[in-house]
């Protein structure tokens, strides 16, 4: 007997082959091999399917490219069309986008180009720089599914508003008014709120790297996407994680800001009006000056004047050197107290304190309130609705929620009452006590550093593993306390993992309980192979400037003493 295909995997398989179809045929791979066949789709792999100028200009970092594209030396025109090509090869292999828009964004360029022409002088500090966009953004002309099939052919969920495919994001006209040059959306875990990128829409975004395992998430589809180098910077978001994840899983660099530093007005979120722990978004790329030109450029368009929850705070030249009347001071968070780190990880930890120590900076331990409390306000802030917002969305197609996401939006599960004010305030208040502590805790280490300032910078891992094997993203808490505390973050890539170096003897692990021992028991040298492994440096409040100044110093630092690949 035939089985009878749901409508909403008629919509999503119809949305899927669009998809595909949107690529030029002339970028379309007549074969492509499976992950086991060709682990590492990067570098020399991906690079023969391209010409040696698109190799160039593709593997150019952003300031490069604006440099270039700012002198006349190329075009708008020939940047976005190799990036294009790039991102449409790095979606067969990965999966890693939700909205191609390749015609727009040549005639964009084209525009721009013309200005050029006419003008002598580019059209602003991001001339020509094509950028990618995590399927939150709104972008005319495109869908927004943020991974969900019945938000297809909707706004947010909702017909009728006449925002379909025209109302677009803040950012998205910032971004456009200082010369950038926007093509595709990238994927996203529907609800946003795991680790592994993953959807009945296109299915599970892939780590090209080692394609083994998830690219992470929710910005995952930008991590991918970057990794490959099919874009040359992007936009995700981070409620627990969700940028420096992928950042880290995939070789770049992702900020994390404290909230209210760059604008999220008008982007489509999960669990919209939940203030207690507001998501940001944040930047990835292959290198620290991209971010840095980013962040700069969009703070110069005084975004606090049309996204009201924005500090009216420009860009800080002043904060971001490194000082020369002292040394930088450091922590380092070795174990939460909850779950170990695999090998690999607990090696780039290790990487750059030692690289530190040998320029002469003080390393040491961190020792702060128990982040194991910090973590658990934050786990009831997240659920305040019990998951009313999410299933609402699952229920306007009838699919099912992938499994990385448990059963708490299942149609036939229970839904439990949200809830109430009471409960929301008290949460609140707890959590503003926990922020008062820990900021106490890091004003008390002016007395052990030995600069008669506090630390600088906590070094600490993104995850117990170099980046999780499918359905096992188990634990979020290196990543989640810098959301509660509204820290500034940055990811450091380090290193890869060796297979005859990170090995381990389990008998010399002992799990401090039951979640300790399934996040170990999903470390396999073999699998991890080859897999990006990185760190991430979290500074105060507010301060974007020196975690990025910081972090490119200790970038630089690795690089010069040949450690990164050690």
């Amino acid at each position: 007997m035939a089985t009878h295909e749901p409508h909403w995997q008629k919509i999503a398989k119809a949305k899927f082959v669009s998809i595909t179809e949107s690529i030029p045929k002339a970028w379309r791979l007549e074969s492509l091999p499976s992950n086991e066949e060709q682990r590492d789709v990067t570098g020399d792999y991906i690079r023969q399917y391209l010409s040696e100028e698109e190799v160039e200009i593709t593997e150019a970092v952003a300031t490069t490219i604006v440099h270039n594209t700012s002198a006349g030396r190329w075009t708008a025109e020939a940047v976005t069309k190799a990036f294009c090509h790039r991102a449409s090869l790095a979606h067969q292999l990965t999966n890693c986008l939700h909205e191609t828009f390749f015609d727009a964004a040549i005639e964009d360029a084209k525009a721009l180009d013309d200005y050029y022409s006419k003008h002598h002088k580019p059209m602003g500090p991001l001339h020509g720089l094509p950028v990618s966009l995590k399927d939150q953004f709104h972008v005319k002309g495109v869908e927004t599914s943020m991974g969900y099939v019945g938000w297809l052919g909707t706004f947010e969920g909702k017909r009728g508003t006449g925002k379909e495919k025209v109302f677009e994001s803040e950012m998205v006209k910032e971004l456009r008014s200082l010369g950038a040059v926007l093509y595709c959306k990238t994927s996203v875990p529907h609800t946003l709120m795991t680790g592994e990128t993953v959807n009945n829409i296109i299915g599970y975004t892939w780590n090209p790297k080692n394609r083994n395992l998830s690219c992470g998430g929710s910005s995952g589809g930008e991590g991918a996407l970057i990794g490959l180098r099919g874009s040359p910077v992007g936009f995700g978001t981070d409620i627990g994680g969700s940028v420096r994840i992928p950042a880290a899983f995939n070789g770049l660099y992702g900020l994390r800001p404290s909230h209210g530093r760059l604008p999220y007005q008008g982007m489509a979120n999960s669990m919209d009006g939940q203030n207690s722990v507001l998501s940001v978004v944040g930047p990835l790329a292959p290198s620290v000056g991209t971010l840095q030109l980013l962040v700069k450029s969009l703070l110069s368009r005084e975004p606090w004047l049309h996204d009201p929850l924005v500090h009216d705070m420009p860009w800080r030249d002043e904060k971001a050197v490194i000082p020369q009347n002292r040394q930088l001071s450091f922590a380092v968070l070795r174990h939460d107290g909850a779950v170990e780190l695999h090998p690999p990880v607990k090696r780039a930890v290790e990487i750059v304190v030692q690289a530190l120590e040998k320029k002469g900076h003080k390393v040491m331990d961190w020792n702060p309130p128990s982040h194991k409390q910090g973590l658990d306000f934050l786990a009831k802030a997240w659920t305040y609705d019990k998951g009313a917002d999410m299933r609402s969305a699952f229920e306007l197609s009838g699919e099912p929620a992938a499994p990385q996401l448990g059963h708490t939006y299942d149609a036939d599960s229970k839904l439990e009452p949200p809830e109430d004010a009471i409960h929301i305030a008290g949460n609140n208040v707890a959590m503003r006590e926990y922020q008062k502590e820990y900021m106490e805790y890091w004003n008390s280490t002016a007395e052990l550093t030995g600069t008669g300032m506090p630390v600088d910078i906590v070094i600490l891992p993104v995850a117990p593993f170099a980046a999780a094997r499918p359905e096992g993203y188990l634990y979020y808490g290196y990543s989640s306390i810098v959301n509660l505390l509204d820290y500034t973050a940055c990811t450091l890539p380090v290193t890869t993992v060796y297979k005859n170096v990170d090995t381990m003897d389990p008998s010399s692990f002992k799990p401090l309980n039951s979640l300790d021992r399934k996040v170990m028991a999903t470390y396999d040298p073999e699998i991890y192979d080859g897999a990006h492994v990185g760190v991430q440096l979290m500074g105060r409040r507010l301060q974007e400037e020196k975690v990025l100044a910081v972090t490119e110093y200790v970038a630089g630092m690795l690089d010069s003493i040949n450690l990164h690949r050690l």
